[in-house]
């Protein structure tokens, strides 16, 4: 008998600040934390899926942790939130019109290996834009890239084989709020949309169900919501 899928729950949040999809993040992880003490024979804790947009927000990662107050503020001016969070990776910028993922997966029930999982987000990402009819691939810098320009920014947290954060691809995304920053801390490399490859409006729900089937198919799991 084959073995069976991991059940991925999905739950789609809306349009969400960045701190109360933090608090929501926060709780699945709870789930998963709370099941590992569980007996053996227990009921593991259901995967997640969280979907979500966010308003304006800026997010420094674990490198940039001394990320100066003066440029904090800089961009707050802007009309932006600001947070410090401790996912990989440096900063970058959420906001309308962007598909928000976070994978709140117990890898043991998939692979214990957080570069196979990072590069699984990338290679869902890949196939997702070309059923778009995107050339997108990986590079040495984690994302994925329509030539030099960034599509989706991938950053995680991974303890005890249990993730958080994850990716975010910019749909019909304003992409002049990344001139205010040097995205992921990467010189000489420019940002892109489904929106502007394509030359037409791709809106988040339009990216969603083709997302959630490739993410499915790639990670060879069960969703539900």
């Amino acid at each position: 008998m084959a073995p069976l899928k991991p059940v991925v729950e999905v739950v789609n949040l809306g349009k969400i600040s960045y701190g109360n999809a933090l608090q929501t993040q926060r709780r699945y992880i709870r789930r998963h934390i709370d099941s590992l003490s569980q007996p053996p024979a227990a009921e593991p804790a259901v995967n997640a899926l969280l979907l979500c947009e966010h308003p304006p927000v800026y997010t420094v990662g674990i490198r940039t942790a001394q990320y100066l107050v003066e440029e904090e503020e800089r961009l707050k001016g802007l009309g932006a939130e600001f947070h410090r969070t401790d996912r990989g990776g440096l900063i970058t910028f959420h906001g309308p019109g962007q598909l928000v993922c976070y994978p709140i997966l117990n890898l043991a029930h998939f692979r214990k290996s957080v570069r196979w999982y990072v590069a699984e987000l990338e290679t869902t990402t890949v196939r997702l834009c070309r059923t778009f009819g995107i050339q997108a691939d990986t590079s040495p810098d984690t994302g994925v890239w329509v030539a030099s320009n960034k599509i989706c920014a991938i950053g995680i947290h991974c303890a005890r084989y249990i993730t958080s954060h994850g990716l975010a691809l910019n749909c019909n995304t304003d992409l002049h709020w990344f001139s205010h920053i040097t995205p992921c801390g990467l010189k000489g490399k420019g940002v892109t949309s489904l929106t502007q490859v394509l030359g037409r409006e791709v809106t988040v729900s339009e990216a969603v169900e083709p997302f959630l089937e490739t993410f499915a198919a790639q990670f060879n799991c069960t969703l539900r919501s």
